[in-house]
């Protein structure tokens, strides 16, 4: 029986997946061209996936020898380009004989020198086989330093003399768009040429999902099952994800095998707010993975004023286009960054407060009325306190400084709030601020509590006045029960009792508590 993967490129006889040209429409005419190109999009979008099913098609149909070669396991030898070479030559063997008819298979490599091996085996190759080579190098940009450099100009000195001594079309499939290879990973040192790989025709990306993809997806597993995702549990699925291909297998396969595996019932959208739960709760490897990203400079640099809530912040092009081909933002609104999705908004403030929230001892009893609700007036109180006395010292300790004050929030929130309910959040660069939607069930209901965050960048009675619209707009969209309003002033050498305080307000017949910090 098929299932849903989490684990390295689909296999077709195993695995759910969507046809690799409905993903890559426009790869087919670039190869017909004869044209060189670079395919970059983020981690476990899959890429290797599509990349290996679009060259079984191409080999199947008989025009091409098509392959994917990937190039990863010489990336430990950046700077030892004999031992790279030979190890990617017999890597490469091993891939052709699995994949290709005997008669398309490279002949023996022949001998060259250091830094021209790749060249020499890949002209070889083109040369001895009855039909045109297309390469596929996957994992391009785990190369780095002089191993880089040696292979770029290797596919570009070969470029020439296509198709008869070198492959007909050729693409570099990474996370980063050319322009992005660096001799360091992480440096800020361009490779030494402005356009190490000048060949290229086109630099495409493959996206995320549509909703119709998901929904696609998810049919395959009711064809082969009969058990069915309900079109609520669809939309969810696609709304929490916003269509990442890991995220929307995980989220199925977490469904399917651990929630409901009795294929009688279908999958509801109960099943997919708690497959949610756990994996923001494990931490997949696929979450761990972005997480460490979050300590790059220039992940940094990008992803603080979003925390921050800032609304406007100079951040350079080079890093925005980084961080979005790594898949932590999106654009909106024609240009505006925010986190991409959810899960990540929901995972990115616990990894930077991982910290706190293991020091910061709360008690959930103590905020709890009897009737089962959360004693939000009572647990902000406390938190002005505790605010007061550490906020210095933890705001310090923290990597992204400038969103300090709402990381610190959240932690405290956290360690209440997740022993029976739930935190959804909402920022985005040029917000102005940090949305928090707190639900807490509670017997014979659910209560759902609106806090907006903002820093004082104004006069407070102007930005009160401000944070009072914005407070109502969010709290009638999440049809919120109680609204409050926090600011936080971080003037220096401010008496702490200017700044801290609670005032009640109403706007448009609503009221709104304000609490300062």
């Amino acid at each position: 029986m098929k299932h849903f993967n989490t684990t390295g490129p689909c296999i077709p006889e195993d695995h759910y997946m969507l046809p690799a040209s409905a993903r890559l429409p426009e790869m087919r005419g670039l190869i017909d061209q004869k044209l060189y190109f670079v395919l970059h999009a983020a981690r476990q979008t899959g890429k290797t996936t599509a990349m290996m099913a679009l060259a079984r098609e191409l080999t199947a149909e008989g025009r091409y020898a098509a392959v994917v070669l990937s190039v990863q396991t010489a990336a430990v030898f950046s700077h030892d380009i004999d031992t790279a070479e030979r190890l990617l030559l017999s890597r490469w063997r091993d891939v052709a004989e699995d994949e290709l008819p005997q008669e398309l298979r490279p002949p023996r490599w022949r001998k060259a020198e250091t830094g021209q091996r790749i060249g020499a085996a890949l002209r070889a190759w083109a040369g001895a086989i009855p039909r045109p080579l297309v390469v596929f190098l996957d994992e391009i940009d785990a190369l780095e330093d002089e191993l880089l450099l040696s292979v770029l100009h290797q596919l570009r000195d070969g470029f020439p003399h296509r198709p008869k001594s070198f492959p007909w079309s050729l693409a570099l499939i990474g996370m980063r768009d050319v322009r992005d290879y660096k001799i360091k990973s992480g440096g800020s040192a361009r490779l030494g040429t402005s356009s190490p790989f000048n060949i290229k025709a086109r630099s495409l990306t493959i996206g995320n999902f549509t909703a119709d993809e998901v929904a696609t997806l998810y049919r395959l597993h009711s064809a082969a099952t009969g058990q069915v995702f309900t079109d609520e549990a669809v939309a969810r699925a696609f709304e929490l994800t916003q269509g990442q291909p890991y995220m929307v297998n995980v989220m199925a396969k977490v469904s399917v095998e651990e929630l409901q595996p009795e294929l009688a019932q279908p999958i509801t959208i109960r099943e997919i707010e708690q497959a949610r739960e756990i994996l923001i709760e494990r931490r997949e490897t696929h979450l761990d993975s972005l997480a460490e990203r979050l300590r790059e400079e220039r992940v940094r640099r990008v992803i603080e004023p979003i925390l921050a809530g800032d609304e406007v912040a100079e951040i350079p092009d080079d890093d925005r286009r980084f961080v979005l081909d790594l898949g932590l933002v999106q654009k909106i609104n024609g240009g505006n960054l925010q986190i991409a999705n959810p899960i990540y908004q929901e995972v990115i403030p616990r990894v930077l407060t991982g910290s706190a929230q293991d020091t910061i001892v709360q008690e959930t009893k103590w905020y709890v009325l009897p009737d089962g609700r959360l004693d939000m007036d009572k647990l902000l109180t406390t938190f002005q306190q505790f605010f007061r006395e550490h906020s210095e010292s933890w705001v310090e300790r923290f990597d992204y400084k400038e969103a300090g004050p709402q990381l610190l929030l959240q932690a405290f929130l956290h360690r209440v709030v997740n022993g029976g309910g739930r935190i959804e959040r909402e920022y985005g660069l040029g917000r102005g601020r940090t949305d928090l939607l707190v639900i807490w069930p509670y017997p014979g209901s659910v209560q759902r509590i609106v806090l907006e965050l903002k820093v004082l960048r104004k006069a407070l009675d102007k930005t009160i006045t401000e944070g009072l619209a914005q407070t109502l707009e969010y709290g009638e969209r999440c049809n919120a029960d109680e609204l409050h309003f926090v600011v936080f002033d971080r003037t220096k050498r401010k008496a702490w009792s200017k700044k801290i305080f609670k005032r009640t307000r109403k706007h448009r017949g609503a009221t709104i508590k304000v609490w300062g910090m």
